[in-house]
């Protein structure tokens, strides 16, 4: 371990390299949800992991190891990456847009903070796991529009997609 005075440059590495793996994980939800011009992307998701990994590694450090109290740091953190996402969640007309950014950021401050605890598998596999949920349902939104039908929504064929787009121009 080199000091250099009071900065511990072994340290120093280990959590340039933990805030590193936080932003690149988060890179492909980032990335997908910018795709489809949402509020929030490449630059919100990243910086949210980022931040809860951080806050998580000072709890660590701040708190020891093995203190009982981080659990009030996550608790925190949850509430408050929760407020954040609240405000991705938009109600126009009858529609309510969002709640799938809302849910990522928050899927993405998880991410960030299982890379603080260390937890990197657990990180990885969420990483993976809230992409491939984002990739392929939005693909299958894409082949499969869904429709107004009456009070719920149902998937259509594409004429009554085309029918319903028209008439509500």
């Amino acid at each position: 371990m080199i000091a250099l005075g009071r900065l511990d440059l072994a340290f120093l590495g280990e959590v340039f390299l933990r805030l590193a793996l936080a932003l690149v994980l988060t890179l492909p939800v980032a990335r997908e949800r910018e795709r489809h011009a949402m509020s929030a992307g490449l630059r919100t998701f990243p910086i949210v992991a980022i931040g809860a990994c951080a806050l998580i590694i000072l709890a660590r450090v701040v708190l020891g190891p093995t203190s009982d109290q981080q659990t009030h740091v996550l608790q925190g953190l949850v509430t408050g990456v929760g407020f954040i996402g609240g405000g991705a969640i938009v109600k126009a007309n009858d529609r309510v847009h969002g709640t799938a950014t809302a849910a990522s950021i928050w899927a993405t401050a998880i991410i960030g903070a299982a890379v603080g605890f260390g937890q990197t598998e657990i990180a990885v596999v969420l990483a993976f796991v809230t992409f491939a949920a984002l990739y392929m349902v939005g693909r299958f939104e894409e082949r499969h529009p869904m429709v107004p039908d009456g009070a719920t929504f149902g998937v259509a064929p594409a004429a009554q997609v085309e029918k319903t787009r028209e008439l509500s121009r």
